[in-house]
């Protein structure tokens, strides 16, 4: 079975930084492109990054510029390095293995307070 376990999630105060990681298996990792999307309460899932099996990116208009998405495809892993956080970053994080259907993790929340 294909699983994505995310980590990296937490609290953290406006302004700081998180790495979140997401752990790919059951699938041939380097033949997929992955993302990361978010869910905030109240709001529709919406796509935060995403990069593709060769390495190419794009991200929301949102969190252009702060945020970084990055592959290790030896160790099976995407990972999502936010800076620079706000409260309107504030949401359960989930990763995605783009296939037909999509395969998903069950998410990590982070959480930006102070």
């Amino acid at each position: 079975q294909v699983q994505l376990v995310e980590s990296g999630g937490g609290l953290v105060q406006p302004g700081g930084s998180l790495r979140l990681s997401c752990a790919a298996s059951g699938l041939i990792f380097k033949r997929y492109h992955m993302a990361w999307y978010r869910q905030a309460p109240g709001k529709q899932r919406e796509l935060v990054a995403r990069i593709t099996d060769n390495g190419d990116t794009n991200y929301a208009d949102s969190v252009k510029g702060r945020f970084t998405i990055s592959r290790d495809n030896a160790r099976r892993t995407v990972y999502l390095d936010m800076n620079s956080l706000q409260s309107d970053d504030t949401a359960v994080y989930y990763c995605n293995a783009e296939d037909q259907p999509n395969y998903w993790g069950q998410g990590t929340q982070v959480t930006v307070s102070s």
